[in-house]
């Protein structure tokens, strides 16, 4: 029908003829390849010749080789403790190896949007062949449903040779965001993985695989190289505790060294091997080997939470990284909106209603066409007017259409004769453009100046009119209006995402007044930046960065402007999640901390992804950012917790060996390493508490508050060592097996206190997280009571009422820590300046009345918008 041209005001012209961005021209070396006959097509030897020289039809993705991906989860360059901590390591990475291959294997059954099969002429024949096997030059047939195998130049003929009269309607909503389909005309490019939405013709393929719009775009993906805000921060605190741990056994090792010449004149082989031998027992039993292991089996917990919500974790590590997400891209065609036209609010004349202009819009509307205004007037009155019969059988009750002359690009309306079956009476009814529709009245004022506020508003609309029975003057019964309405559940969760601290900005490619009605109707705010104004040279980088941080969305963009403003953001220091569907979004979903690939995604933004929503919609991501916010505070308190008991540890040996010559069994600090590690897996399951902010690693005063509590600890160590052996005067193997318990158990109880930031009974832990880690200190006490390992390990048993009077000891220290991290985290944030945030744009004299500005405003005022992606210590959350 066409009914879309109609309707192109001064004010609403279509986003592919106002900005072109993708070019029809052919480069000239490929002219002698695109000489084939119609109807006949190419020959075997030709095919063969050019897929060697083109190649296959398909965008190449890297694999990666299986058995290298598994050992780098369990290779490590700690070579020292490499042997005793193997097991653990190999778990983590037969873990992280299979969480990672189902996402995989998930998303490789995911890929069914793009055309597997096509027709195509060759040998004279027409045949289906596998879309792969395309190759430039052939002839293929695109009809209705079809979708664009490669890139390829309409040729204005049927499938069969016969010529036609009406050009090919297509969607290319995913290269270029457009939500109505576009008009091609023989000559124009069809672009790979377009879908054919009316008509059908000959095609020839002219370009393929990589060189498609599509491929072409799909480079911009390979931009993005960098590694993951998780594994910096994994590899700060780890980096930092080992240096630490090897700086500290150094000066041990050379201490130990030094004091061993001044007792015998002389340094044996022996005696370095045995001093080296200490050494290394107490790297292994300093350095947190469990902390990859805890990391990975806490993140694919979570990975394993989401797939129950219809949420497919490509990235383990995206699952941390959702957490401090504060500002989502969302793509507006298919992912806000529902991607159809549908019938909006009408202007009605006199004294019609709704239904009224439901009736004669139908009365006048073609039956078997997919043109999109024609659907969705049928659908509304389908839909809600009760005469319609909603059977397929296009009746209406009580009326009869008896001629009917379908829209033409030259009246540009349709009309048709309807007979009132109860009165026999006749009329006419017509259905057009605005202006041909206020033309045929005789005008009508008002009516002029809600066509320009429809325009305004981006929205397309339809003049309807009808004639009075036994008159030939026509007179107006209203204007359809049309939109591609937001989706069922888009408004909610945008206000929940509001909720949960993340402003969310529009990105389309329809123009700014199409954007600003939908973010308007989903309470976004109108704040729409126009893509011009992120290329205007008259603006300075800040004020172009100012711009787009305050904005609610963006218009007109094509992937580059998509891919900048992430960059953007990011620059400014926040954590940028992106959605969307089709190529258009891939380089920018790339380049997002978080890409989100929605249902129903192109292949090419779903490989660009981290995660991959299966359900439509947005409602989905609601459950991410919580499942990724509870996941985050157990990695959180884990990190806390294992820098405090790393430190501690470290700085009670140093300086007791240092100050009394005094070392520990091995076989103890073995134990130490490993029982508390592998009991601290279960904090996977712990009970926390979400979030209603964005969450952000704050490592500066993480390692402050580490340093504090294990400052602490090591003063009660320094107390259980002096009071046991000069008051209380233990034999030396009950002193090593009461420190051992103390050592064991007092830091442990602390990971109580870590879970939250504030008092510990604010938020209980789970039942069985709180067995599991009491478990292991029964353990420990059973081997402290009998001693188990014996007297010739330097070795004895300390009996049950010492055992439980250290034990009691322990759980009292953790209350005693507890309220000291608390009394910490006020100070640091009593004290720490907080830097302004305002911007030059912000501070303006014109005050901002965009969403995104208040939303700006409320962080700038709560240190928020200053944290980075590396981590920061000035986020909401303590630590």
């Amino acid at each position: 029908m066409g009914y879309e041209k109609i309707s192109e005001l001064d004010s609403i012209k279509p986003v592919n003829e106002e900005k072109q961005t993708i070019t029809d021209e052919v480069p000239a070396h490929l002219e002698p390849y695109l000489q084939t006959k119609p109807t006949f097509g190419l020959t075997d030897d030709q095919i063969i010749e050019r897929r060697n020289q083109f190649g296959p039809n398909e965008l190449t993705e890297k694999k990666r080789n299986k058995l290298l991906h598994f050992l780098s989860f369990s290779l490590t360059k700690d070579w020292l403790d490499f042997g005793i901590i193997l097991g653990m390591l190999v778990i983590n990475a037969i873990i992280g190896y299979i969480e990672e291959s189902r996402a995989e294997s998930a998303i490789a059954s995911l890929k069914n949007s793009l055309a597997l099969k096509c027709r195509c002429w060759r040998n004279g024949q027409l045949t289906e062949v596998s879309s792969r096997d395309i190759v430039v030059g052939d002839i293929i047939v695109l009809r209705l449903g079809d979708i664009a195998p490669a890139d390829a130049k309409l040729l204005g003929i049927g499938a069969s040779g016969e010529s036609i009269e009406s050009d090919i309607q297509v969607d290319q909503s995913s290269l270029t965001g457009e939500s109505l389909p576009v008009k091609k005309k023989p000559g124009n490019l069809v672009y790979s993985s377009c879908v054919i939405k009316q008509g059908q013709q000959q095609a020839i393929v002219v370009r393929t695989g990589a060189d498609t719009f599509i491929g072409k775009t799909a480079n911009l993906i390979s931009v993005t190289t960098d590694s993951g805000r998780f594994q910096k921060v994994i590899n700060y605190i780890g980096n930092f505790l080992i240096i630490v741990s090897v700086v500290l056994v150094l000066i041990l090792f050379v201490y130990d060294l030094v004091e061993q010449r001044n007792l015998t004149g002389s340094i044996t082989q022996d005696q370095v091997l045995a001093i080296l031998n200490e050494m290394v027992v107490l790297t292994i039993a300093a350095i947190p080997v469990g902390l990859p292991t805890v990391m990975s089996v806490t993140m694919a917990i979570g990975a394993k939470q989401l797939s129950k919500r219809q949420v497919i974790v490509k990235r383990l590590t995206a699952v941390e990284e959702f957490a401090s997400v504060s500002i989502l891209c969302s793509d507006k065609t298919g992912t806000l909106t529902k991607n159809e036209l549908a019938f909006d609010e009408p202007y009605l004349a006199g004294s019609y209603d709704k239904n009224d202009i439901l009736l004669y819009s139908y009365l006048a509307s073609e039956v078997a066409t997919d043109d999109p205004i024609e659907f969705a007037v049928r659908t509304a009155a389908e839909a809600q007017h009760p005469q319609v019969m909603n059977d397929g059988s296009h009746t209406v009750q009580g009326y009869k259409v008896t001629s009917f002359n379908p829209f033409n690009p030259v009246d540009k309306m349709a009309q048709a004769t309807v007979q009132d079956t109860a009165t026999l009476d006749t009329f006419r009814v017509a259905k057009g453009a605005p202006p041909v529709i206020l033309k045929l009245i005789g005008g009508n004022k008002e009516a002029e100046e809600m066509v320009d506020s429809f325009a305004s508003r981006g929205l397309r609309c339809l003049g309807v009119a009808r004639t009075m029975s036994g008159s030939e003057n026509w007179e107006l019964v209203g204007l359809l209006s049309f939109i591609d309405p937001p989706r069922n559940d888009s408004a909610e969760t945008l206000a929940e995402c509001q909720r949960f601290g993340i402003s969310v900005k529009m990105i389309t490619g329809d123009q700014r007044v199409i954007a600003q009605e939908v973010a308007g109707r989903l309470g976004m705010g109108h704040n729409i930046m126009d893509s011009d104004e992120l290329t205007d040279p008259n603006k300075s980088e800040k004020e172009v960065s100012d711009m787009c941080l305050h904005s609610d969305g963006f218009a007109r963009v094509v992937p580059e402007h998509k891919y900048r403003v992430v960059e953007i953001l990011q620059e400014r220091g926040y954590f940028v999640a992106m959605t969307g569907d089709g190529v258009n979004d891939a380089p920018a979903l790339k380049k997002a901390n978080v890409g989100i690939a929605v249902a129903g995604a192109t292949d090419a933004a779903r490989s660009a992804s981290d995660i991959v929503l299966l359900e439509p919609g947005l409602s989905a991501i609601i459950d991410g950012i919580k499942i990724s916010r509870v996941i985050f505070q157990r990695l959180q308190s884990y990190a806390l917790y294992r820098i405090t008991s790393t430190i501690h540890f470290l700085l009670f040996f140093f300086v007791i060996t240092l100050a009394e010559d005094w070392k520990m069994p091995p076989v103890f600090l073995i134990l130490i390493s490993l029982l508390n590690d592998a009991a601290t897996l279960i904090m996977a399951v712990d009970n926390v508490s979400i979030s209603h902010s964005p969450n952000m690693w704050r490592l500066r005063l993480m390692i402050v508050l580490s340093f504090v509590l294990a400052i602490a600890l090591s003063l009660f160590s320094f107390a259980h060592f002096y009071i046991f052996r000069d008051v209380l005067h233990v034999t030396p193997g009950e002193l090593s097996t009461i420190m051992y318990l103390h050592i064991s158990s007092a830091p442990h109880f602390v990971i109580f206190s870590t879970r939250t930031n504030t008092f510990w009974w604010k938020s209980f832990p789970s039942l069985f997280f709180s067995i599991i880690v009491l478990g292991t200190q029964v353990i420990a006490l059973l081997l402290s009571v009998y001693g188990a390992f014996g007297e010739n390990q330097n070795i004895a048993g300390i009996g049950w009422v010492r055992g439980i009077i250290i034990i009691s000891i322990s759980l009292a220290i953790f209350l005693v820590i507890d309220v000291i991290k608390v009394l910490t985290i006020y100070i640091w944030e009593k004290f720490e300046k907080n830097p302004s945030t305002t911007s030059s744009y912000a501070s303006s004299k014109k005050k901002s009345t965009s969403k995104a500005a208040a939303f700006i405003e409320k962080r700038s005022r709560t240190t928020y918008d200053k944290t980075v992606t590396h981590g920061s210590d000035n986020s909401e959350k303590p630590y």
